[in-house]
Order: C-alpha cells, then structure tokens, then sequence
C-alpha cells in the first residue's frame, strides 16, 4: 500500500447524496467550459486497443497494460488504454479537423500497476482532448495561452461549485504560475522533484510546470514522459527544452499538490526521431502510429488529459479519490480511511 494520508480532523462538507449530485454538475459544467474554449467536439473513445500497433499510451515506459486475447480474430491481444494521447491525434486526421479545432472524450483506462492511495486508483477517468495546430503555433507563447484557457474554465467551475455549494469557499488564485523544471530545480535544489511540487504550488496555489520528460541540468529528469507524444526537447521558454508540461494545485485538505493536468504540444517528425533516440527506442519507428507522423499523414497537434475525479475531488474538498470514484482499495486502506471519517465508495 502506498502512502496514505489522514487529515487530522477530516470531516467532509458535503454527504453523498449531495457528493454525488456535485459530481454531475461538475462534470458537465467543466467539459462544456472546455469544449468552448478550446473549440473542441466530442467524439466516442475505445476501451482498448490493438496491442504492437504502438497507439496506447506508454506512460513512463514501466506500467503493464492490462490485455486479454480476442477469440473471434484468432487469439490477438488487445490492450486496455491507458490514456488516449496517440489515438486522438489518428482519430484528427480521420475526422480532417482543420487547424484551431479538436476533439475530446470521455476516456476510461485500467492502470493495473498504479500505487494506490489519496490520488490514485486502479480505475482512471479522464477528459482526453486534442487540438489541430499549426507548425506556426509549436511555440512555448501558444502552448501558455491554450493552458490559460483551460485554468480560466477551471476558476469557472469552481465559482460554480460555490454558488451551488456555499460553504465551499473558492482557492484558485486568478493568474496561473509558469514555470520550467530545471528553474523549479534551481529554486528548491535540496528537493526531490515531488517535494518542489508541493514547495511551489503552495506558493503560488496554482502552477504550470513546463519541460516533463526531458534532462534537467543534474541528468535527472523532473518526472517521466513517453518519447513519442510530447515534444520535451524543442527549446522554448529562455532556450530551456519543453513544449509540455504539467498542471499542478495546492490542496488544502491534504496539504499537499495534486496534478490535475498534463498537456503539450505534440511530436513533429523531427521530435519524435530525436526524442526516440534520445531514449533508445528508435524500434518504435517501425509501428503503425509512428509511421504514420513520419509519412505525414497525421496533422500537428497540441493535446492532453484532465482527471475527472481529481478534479471532482478538489473541488468537493475531499481527502481521498475513493470518496469520488467506485473502485477496489485494500482492506486495510479501508479500514484506516474508515477510522478517519474518510468513506471509501
């Protein structure tokens, strides 16, 4: 089990009846807030994919899909996704989105290897999206203007949650904080990366990491990337790498940050090359979705994912995503939450 924390004190503001309600009027307030912002339409999204076809997402590279064999196409293997960031970009070329519109879905994955706890679970559902841009808009200046619209439609939501609950008094500051991982590992040199999350979204309330996935200037990365979606190594703010990066809050229940976002803009030909030799796993070039960004015959794209119950859970002021979401947890998690008037679903 991993590590659990109990707020001292914890009594939630909201029972679940009202809980529940709250989840639905988020839920649809926040993707019609998005949907507008960012002109996108919604699509259907798979459960799961053909595996070898290099389209699920490959996380931080360690994290074993769940797959199971189809009998009626000869015992292939297909793979639950574990997020939608290479199936979205197909699905806009399928769809000719042209540039400065996009898609999202409802997208569900099972993370089987995930370490459970107050913000993660086995089940993961999120708002998937996607955005066609153009090579004029691979620039650090656009890639911060689509994640202000995003936080302006979160601010939004949570004035809503206020207005339909009172006694839930909004936190969110009005000005996003950016900054890059290698200036955030200059601010707070003696913290592990975790730690200066938690130092700078305390600080400011609400914070954009720019540069997920690429060397910082101890050789470390800040955390993991797949190689082949974001662009982490084309130079961008004050020549430092990263047109991606990471949404992060501070969350007063649990006194700590909590990531409700990662987004950015999308491999080109030349990121994809780089980035897989980068991390030695230039086989991928041989699968279906990387031959198709290297034949140009998938548009340039900017996309990202927006957990749905951690956004539920912020804006509710609740201590555990199980107070949100239906899933499994260890008896034991159970049993502590139980004793510390945290009510697992």
């Amino acid at each position: 089990m991993s590590y659990l924390i109990t707020p001292k004190g914890y009594k939630p503001i909201l029972d679940l009846r009202q809980t529940e309600l709250g989840i639905k009027q988020i839920k649809e307030f926040f993707q019609l807030n998005l949907s507008s912002e960012l002109r996108l339409r919604r699509v259907t999204a798979p459960l799961f994919v053909l595996k070898g076809m290099g389209i699920n997402d490959d996380l931080n590279g360690v994290e074993r899909p769940v797959s199971f064999p189809i009998k009626d196409m000869g015992d292939v293997q297909a793979e639950v996704v574990h997020s939608l960031a290479k199936w979205k970009r197909l699905t806009l070329a399928e769809y000719h989105i042209e540039p400065g519109y996009g898609i999202y879905t409802d997208m569900n994955a099972i993370r089987a290897d995930e370490e459970l706890g107050n913000l993660h679970s086995l089940y993961v559902d999120q708002w998937d999206w996607e955005r066609v841009i153009t090579a004029e808009d691979r620039n650090i200046d656009f890639l911060k203007e689509i994640v202000n619209r995003i936080y302006a439609a979160m601010v939004r939501t949570e004035y809503m949650v206020y207005e339909m609950y009172p006694s839930i008094r909004p936190c969110l500051p009005a000005k996003l904080h950016f900054i890059h991982a290698e200036e955030l590992r200059q601010l707070y040199p003696h913290l592990t990366a975790k730690e200066r999350e938690h130092a700078i979204a305390k600080k400011h309330g609400a914070v954009f990491i720019i540069g997920i996935g690429c060397r910082l200037g101890d050789g470390k990365k800040h955390d993991g990337r797949a190689p082949d979606y974001d662009d982490y190594t084309t130079p961008g703010l004050n020549d430092l790498p990263g047109l991606n990066g990471d949404l992060v809050l501070w969350d007063e229940v649990l006194q700590r940050s909590i990531e409700l976002s990662s987004m950015g803009i999308r491999v080109d030909k030349e990121a994809l090359v780089r980035q897989l030799k980068l991390e030695g796993e230039e086989q991928r070039l041989e699968l279906y979705f990387h031959k198709r960004l290297l034949d140009d015959t998938l548009p340039l794209s900017i996309g990202g994912g927006i957990g749905q119950s951690r956004l539920c859970m912020f804006y509710l002021r609740k201590a555990h995503i199980g107070e949100i979401q239906a899933s499994i947890w260890p008896e034991s998690m159970r049993q502590t939450c139980r004793e510390h008037n945290i009510h697992l679903i």
